[in-house]
């Protein structure tokens, strides 16, 4: 009985602790969003390639609305879909009267930035970069200020169009979209 105690009071302790730091362990579907194919969403630019047509060969980005507005067929769904089903959109539209075997391909041109707030030397929108972690990030946005909390951050994400946050590790790999905080130390 008398070991109980001591645990009972870390525990108690611990929830405490990180209640004020205001922990919230990020979601598992934080981790899996990881290893999803990449969707499209406003603020991304896409490169077009249509084999023998110069012309339609080109860069879009994705509007607001979500569309990439392409020559002959007008608009083209982008939003929460991968460039593989942004390709095939393409070239079904194509084939529907304009040209009788497309061969189109999709990539991405630009990624939709990334934000970053809190303690850091320059907080604002960045430019993401396939592999950026969040240490990367805050690198990038000019470091950590001498108040800043270096141990965990919060992301804010949208996965499966939910907003989500959780906090990860300053190892944690970023996504396109992602909003980074991070927090002032409480002493």
């Amino acid at each position: 009985m008398e070991n109980r105690i001591p645990l009972l009071t870390m525990l108690l302790a611990a929830g405490l602790l990180a209640a004020c730091t205001g922990y919230r362990p990020a979601p598992p579907a934080f981790h899996k969003a990881l290893y999803q194919p990449y969707i499209l969403d406003a603020g991304d630019r896409v490169r077009v390639t249509v084999f023998d047509q110069d012309n339609l060969s080109n860069t879009y980005s994705v509007d607001q609305a979500g569309y990439i507005s392409f020559p002959l067929v007008g608009s083209v769904p982008a939003r929460g879909r991968t460039v593989i089903q942004v390709q095939q959109a393409i070239a079904d539209k194509l084939r529907a009267g304009f040209l009788r075997d497309p061969d189109v391909t999709v990539e991405i041109d630009r990624y939709r930035p990334i934000f970053i707030m809190g303690e850091v030397g320059a907080p604002g929108q960045y430019s993401y970069v396939p592999g950026m972690t969040v240490q990367k990030a805050i690198a990038a946005a000019g470091g950590f200020s001498p108040r800043a909390y270096q141990g965990t951050v919060d992301i804010t994400r949208e996965i499966n169009g939910r907003v989500m946050t959780g906090t990860v590790l300053i190892s944690d790999p970023l996504l396109p979209g992602d909003t980074v905080y991070i927090r002032e130390r409480l002493f």
